[in-house]
Formats: C-alpha cells, sequence, structure tokens
C-alpha cells in the first residue's frame, strides 16, 4: 500500500533534507501548527514506509587526511544488477552505490581510497566481480540540496488545509490543521452536531493527535494542532475550513 504525502509530509522531508541534525520535531512542529508529537509520529511513518531510509553526513574525505574520493562509472548484466550491487557494497571503501535503468554505465560507484593504489584496488575488485567499468573520475565536490518543491518557497504560507484527495462523484477527502484560536477549539462533536456547524454531508473521520489516531465520538473535543480528516459526499465549502482556522487567517490553501 502507497503512503500518500500531505503537506505535513513534505515539509518534514524539506526540513530533514535541510539539516537532519539540527532539526528537532518542536522546531518543525512549530512551522505547520501541529504538535511535536504529531511529526515524530509522522517521521516514525515515513520512516516504515521506506520513504526516509537513513540519515547521512555528508562528509569531505579530502579533509580526512587527503584521501581519494572516485566514481566508477561500471555496467552489471540487467539480470544481475541487483545481486552484484549488493556485492559491490561488501567492497573496503565503497560509500555510495546508484543502480541506473539505462544499459551501458547502469551502476554508479562512489568510493574513497587512502591513495591511488588504494583506489586502483577497488577498480580491480570490481572488475573481478564481472563488472565493466565505462569510466572512472576522481570527485572534486558534491554538494546536497533539499527538494526545492517541498520547500518554503513553494508554500507562501500554511493555512488549515493540508491536503484534498478528490473522489468519483464529487466526494472529498481533506485534511485540516486546527489552528490555536479557531471557532471549533474547545467543542465536542457531539456540540459541533448539536449546533450545526458541520453540513450533514461532512463526517469526521479521524483526528491525529500527538502520537495516536483518535476514533471520532460525540464527546471527542477538538483541540489545537489536532489533524482533523473529513469526508464530504459535496466537497469541502470555504465556510468549513475557516472553522478550523485562526478567525484573522486569510490564507486557506
Amino acid at each position: 500500500m502507497d503512503y500518500r504525502l500531505d503537506e505535513i509530509d513534505r515539509v518534514i522531508i524539506h526540513a530533514l533534507m535541510d539539516d537532519a541534525r539540527g532539526t528537532s520535531a518542536p522546531m518543525i512542529a512549530d512551522e505547520v501548527s501541529v504538535s511535536p508529537g504529531t511529526i515524530r509520529n509522522r517521521i516514525r511513518q515515513l520512516e516504515d514506509y521506506g520513504i526516509i531510509s537513513g540519515y547521512h553526513a555528508n562528509v569531505d574525505f579530502e579533509r580526512t587526511g587527503h584521501r581519494f574520493t572516485n566514481l566508477f562509472v561500471c555496467t552489471a548484466p540487467v539480470p544481475e544488477r541487483e545481486r552484484l550491487s549488493t556485492l559491490v557494497r561488501e567492497i573496503s571503501g565503497v560509500v555510495n552505490v546508484r543502480e541506473l535503468l539505462s544499459g551501458r554505465g547502469n551502476l554508479h560507484v562512489l568510493a574513497v581510497g587512502k591513495d591511488m593504489n588504494d583506489v586502483t584496488r577497488i577498480g580491480r575488485e570490481l572488475s573481478n566481480l564481472g563488472f565493466d567499468i565505462e569510466d572512472e573520475n576522481l570527485v572534486r565536490r558534491e554538494s546536497f540540496e533539499p527538494y526545492s518543491p517541498f520547500g518554503p518557497n513553494e508554500r507562501p504560507g500554511f493555512g488549515a488545509l493540508a491536503d484534498v484527495v478528490s473522489l468519483a462523484g464529487g466526494s472529498e477527502i481533506v485534511e485540516l490543521v486546527v489552528a490555536d484560536n479557531a471557532p471549533i477549539v474547545g467543542r465536542t462533536l457531539g456540540e459541533i452536531g448539536d449546533d450545526e456547524l458541520l453540513d450533514d454531508d461532512v463526517l469526521v473521520v479521524s483526528i491525529e493527535r500527538d502520537d495516536d489516531v483518535l476514533t471520532p465520538r460525540g464527546a471527542t473535543t477538538i483541540e489545537p494542532d489536532d489533524v482533523v480528516t473529513l469526508l464530504s459526499r459535496g466537497g469541502v465549502d470555504e465556510a468549513t475550513i475557516q472553522l478550523f482556522s485562526s478567525p484573522d487567517s486569510s490564507d486557506t490553501a
């Protein structure tokens, strides 16, 4: 089953790509107006689904004693590519293996040698595994950047609306983040129903709060930073979104 990213997930991924070591759950929580517990829970989900698979340091090996970083562009038989890439990672000095879909040059191996003799040794071990080395070159510099479409420049403001899924027949599943002073804060679902704050065709599906996903009941109270999922047969209108937003907020997208 695929995991559908929402706006909260995208913010988390961008922040961790930018500086995983210096980023905390409370820092991300402040940006998207949810609790730190919700952020920690989302990170665990992203890890469980394999979307985030590790947190790696970017090391300048030349500064560790004039070691040489070399990129080997190799070709592996397509049926053997996955198996051989596993064996490559066992070669001493290999720090990164990238599999490509192309026929020639379909495996890129980044390796670090203590001197050029060590780099030659790594190349020899690659050849012994059955790879054709198409090209190789010393790496001068490597840099990494977070994925900009998930970043703040692509999101001029984070409103209540975190995700929308359009279904057949005009129905929508909408995910909303409850602002601190939203009109709906402090009300139970029973009170919301009695006061007809939500249209009859709007159903509260779930409430994500810290580490828990709550089953909505009449006595369930809406709290700030809750992530509320709604199902509407006719689509969620602006008035519904405003119930979950700060009264002085004009940006709901």
